[in-house]
């Protein structure tokens, strides 16, 4: 049997999405890497799957490239959120994640907000490996007397993000640390590894270090992390554009219910049939 799927990106960041509301859809970690793989297989950042749900328009599952399902990705739910709304010839859709429901709304042609909820701030959240201050963590790169990085923010946006604040984006570590960082034993689950430089109270450029897919051309949930960390440093306004490789985002931090609004463009680049 084959299967229908939709190529799609969110500045770049790139989604095999797949149908799975008529037929179950499980796959094994290999058959993930193998669709995800850019020589062999389709080609992706994540694989995301789309299934019945009692909850919301839809349930929806996400893969990294490495074979590992994850609770959320912020640009994936922007690009599936403007598919239900298109199926539906709605201005909403609510979807049914493992990180939780997330309510998504039409912003233009093409554009999309989604409701990421509120940020997880606690240590345990995170989670780390021991008690810290996550506005500041305990952790440096290079020398101690002279790091080159230090004293990173910690948030979870539904899947752990460390935030390292940096006076060039263009000129950071990102693919030195980033994997180093990943797979640090402070995060037992692993991270997402960001690089925030503030350029204004409503501007900061960011790079990620994707944890299981490397350096993406744009993270959702890092960008809704690192306007997070640096609201909470004092370092920008609770609103700011991100500009990521690929484009930039909006991203909010309501102060009226603590939830974190992403906003940004979508592309669909072509269908096909999974074997």
């Amino acid at each position: 049997m084959t299967r229908p799927f939709l190529k799609m990106n969110g500045l770049g960041n790139d989604f095999v999405v797949v149908e799975a509301r008529t037929a179950p859809f499980d796959p094994t970690p290999e058959e993930v890497r193998k669709i995800c793989d850019r020589t062999d297989g389709i080609g992706c950042d994540q694989l995301v799957s789309l299934e019945r749900s009692s909850k919301g328009d839809a349930r929806v599952r996400f893969w990294n490239a490495d074979g590992e399902e994850v609770g959320a990705c912020g640009n994936a739910s922007r690009c599936v959120g403007w598919l239900l709304m298109e199926a539906g010839q709605t201005d909403s859709a609510v979807l049914d994640t493992r990180g939780g429901l997330l309510h998504a709304s039409r912003a233009g042609d093409h554009r999309v907000s989604v409701d990421m909820g509120e940020p997880r701030l606690d240590w345990t959240e995170i989670p780390l490996a021991e008690e810290m201050d996550t506005k500041g963590i305990e952790l440096q790169v290079g020398p101690i007397d002279n790091p080159v990085l230090h004293t990173p923010g910690c948030v979870s946006m539904g899947n752990p993000h460390v935030v390292f604040f940096v006076p060039n984006a263009e000129a950071a570590p990102v693919r030195e640390v980033g994997p180093l960082i990943e797979h640090h034993f402070l995060f037992p689950e692993g991270v997402n590894v960001g690089f925030a430089q503030v350029k204004s109270r409503d501007r900061i450029r960011l790079r990620v270090w994707e944890r299981g897919a490397g350096l993406t051309k744009a993270c959702g949930t890092g960008a809704c992390a690192a306007l997070v960390a640096c609201a909470r440093r004092g370092l920008s306004d609770r609103k700011a554009t991100l500009e990521l490789d690929g484009g930039e985002l909006v991203i909010e931090w309501r102060e009226t219910d603590g939830h974190v609004i992403m906003t940004g463009p979508l592309e669909i680049e072509f269908t096909g049939n999974l074997p």
